[in-house]
């Protein structure tokens, strides 16, 4: 492996440093389990010139969503849930439920649900929910806005009863929205196990893997290693180099203090090494957190063929199925390497970026802090370079 050219890899990473696109860049790449290249490089913050290190903490944002989704896996190889159980079997108050009706013109137009929501709508963000932060201008957007349905303050529990009093964007099943289904998924393991959802996150896969760095806040001796957040200057134009702080997202004080709601979706902090032991135990050639069966079924595409991913405002992703709880690659897509069929993969909105191909038997992990950086060119660069450095281009 030692032949392989790295290199190429490693300059333009650096160079998405050296012209201020990002602030800083750590990855990894797997090959089957082994890992074969690490590369580290800019600044964990940039105003003090502190280099980055592997040991430094990044906001991980929906790269959570991999670990939620492996929690619900866990549960439902003991035989605890099954994937198309109503959500009402663990959250009575999400029961029932009412949709917008197309068109409408206020939250208070909807018709009664044809169908309830089934844990694999959660997993595959067909539930009918919404975010409430990609479509601005619409009657979900203002509805949850309204509603504070994101806030910080309320745990997951004070989440779901605010959820239930919003009609679903559409009928469950019949379109592929992005959504804070995940965090339902949150609820849905405390419910099930009894326990708060970091609690059990920390019991079943943190602690079993040697994750000692990854929770939903960071404690006192830990806040030094913190990066810090930065933002491009221009959100419509990714090109345009230059990057701000942006100490106030996702809300001041974020992460300093024990979270209230343990975010499913978004909460977690880890570092390059924790994401490199999770990564690693969903690849063969060693023990497991998951079962076999649970990881072909977990990364195969479960949208029917006229569903794929697909976000407000942007083209439609006709190459993107989604399987329970990631995106699975159908097609080559125009800015993509051919040997990506087969991949799935996510990430989250500070930049981080995972994906596993398992048809081909590679992975990858970029960590960086770019708010709204996801899906910025640097991550195309990214996988072009890591496919031809592991020999796919």
């Amino acid at each position: 492996m030692s032949n392989l050219p790295f290199s190429n890899l490693h300059a333009a990473m650096q160079a998405q440093v050296d012209q201020q696109f990002l602030p800083c860049v750590s990855t990894a790449l797997f090959q089957g389990r082994d890992v074969v290249d690490t590369f580290c490089t800019g600044f964990a913050n940039k105003e003090d010139g502190e280099a980055l290190r592997e040991d430094h903490l990044f906001r991980m944002f929906s790269s959570t969503k991999l670990v939620t989704s492996c929690a619900m896996m866990l549960l439902a190889e003991e035989g605890r849930i099954r994937w198309d159980d109503p959500v009402e079997a663990y959250i009575p108050e999400l029961g029932q439920r009412s949709v917008l009706k197309a068109g409408a013109k206020s939250i208070d137009e909807v018709e009664p649900a044809r169908s309830p929501i089934t844990l694999r709508h959660l997993m595959t963000h067909t539930s009918g929910l919404s975010y409430g932060i990609f479509d601005p201008g619409t009657v979900m957007y203002k509805a949850y806005q309204q509603a504070a349905v994101m806030h910080p303050g309320k745990n997951l529990a004070e989440m779901m009863r605010v959820l239930a009093t919003l009609p679903l964007n559409f009928h469950p099943g019949t379109q592929w929205e992005y959504s804070v289904a995940t965090d339902v998924l949150g609820r849905v393991v405390e419910v099930v196990s009894g326990e708060s959802f970091g609690a059990f996150l920390a019991r079943r896969i943190f602690q079993p893997l040697g994750m000692h760095d990854t929770d939903f806040w960071v404690p006192p001796a830990k806040q030094d290693r913190l990066c810090k957040l930065y933002v491009g200057v221009d959100l419509l134009d990714p090109r345009k180099p230059g990057l701000l702080r942006a100490d106030d997202k996702p809300f001041p004080g974020a992460y300093t203090h024990p979270a209230v709601r343990e975010s499913g979706g978004g909460g977690l902090v880890s570092t390059l090494g924790d994401t490199i032991k999770f990564i690693q135990s969903l690849l063969p050639g060693g023990p497991t957190l998951l079962q076999p069966a649970s990881l072909a079924l977990m990364f195969s595409n479960q949208l029917p063929p006229h569903l794929c991913v697909n976000f407000p405002n942007l083209p439609m992703f006709t190459n993107k199925g989604f399987g329970l709880g990631s995106s699975v690659t159908t097609a080559t897509g125009p800015l993509e390497p051919q040997g990506v069929v087969g991949e799935v993969g996510w990430g989250g909105l500070a930049g981080t970026i995972w994906w596993i191909n398992p048809r081909i038997g590679i992975a990858g992990v970029l960590m960086t802090q770019r708010y709204f950086g996801f899906g910025n060119p640097y991550s195309f660069e990214f996988k072009h370079q890591a496919y031809k450095a592991l020999g796919f281009a």
